[in-house]
């Protein structure tokens, strides 16, 4: 079993994972972690750096749910994976349950500090239905529709 979870920020990908990770023993890769250097604010690592962890991850687990809104990565692995589920509950569920987002001590120092970003990562999670990059709708959408493998959509509000 390899599941690789994607979507908007918000959209409830590491809720999902988690629970998927603790149901089926399986190893848990948040993107988040190999994309953004350990202890500073939105800088990103080097591309190679990122490709290898991703690598060096798939490789070494059997079993795994990975988790990401990194369009790039999603299709990076996504060759690797047994099932891809896109979740797609809508901006506005995005919206709320980023205001709703518990303290993520893997990515900021504080409660503080992750509070103080909220504004930017709003204003970027509103722009992912009309943004063009490897994190948006349609670069989503793209990978969603093309994949051939087992695969589902979840629409409306956020899985619980």
């Amino acid at each position: 079993m390899r599941i690789l979870v994607f979507g908007n920020s918000g959209s409830g990908k590491s809720t999902l994972a988690t629970r998927l990770a603790a149901q089926h023993a399986l190893a848990h890769l948040d993107l988040d972690a190999i994309v953004w250097e350990p202890g500073k604010i939105a800088v990103q690592r080097p591309a190679q750096a990122i490709a290898a962890s991703l690598s060096d991850f798939i490789s070494s687990h059997e079993r795994w749910v990975i988790e990401g809104c990194y369009g790039e990565l999603v299709e990076a692995a996504a060759s690797h994976c047994t099932e891809l589920v896109f979740l797609n509950p809508g901006l506005d569920a995005c919206l709320e349950n980023n205001l709703r987002r518990p303290w993520e001590p893997h990515k900021y120092a504080s409660k503080d500090a992750q509070d103080a970003m909220l504004d930017n990562l709003q204003a970027w999670v509103a722009g992912y239905y009309e943004r063009q990059d490897p994190w948006s709708y349609s670069f989503h959408r793209r990978i969603f529709d093309a994949f051939q493998g087992a695969k589902t959509e979840h629409e409306g509000p956020a899985l619980q």
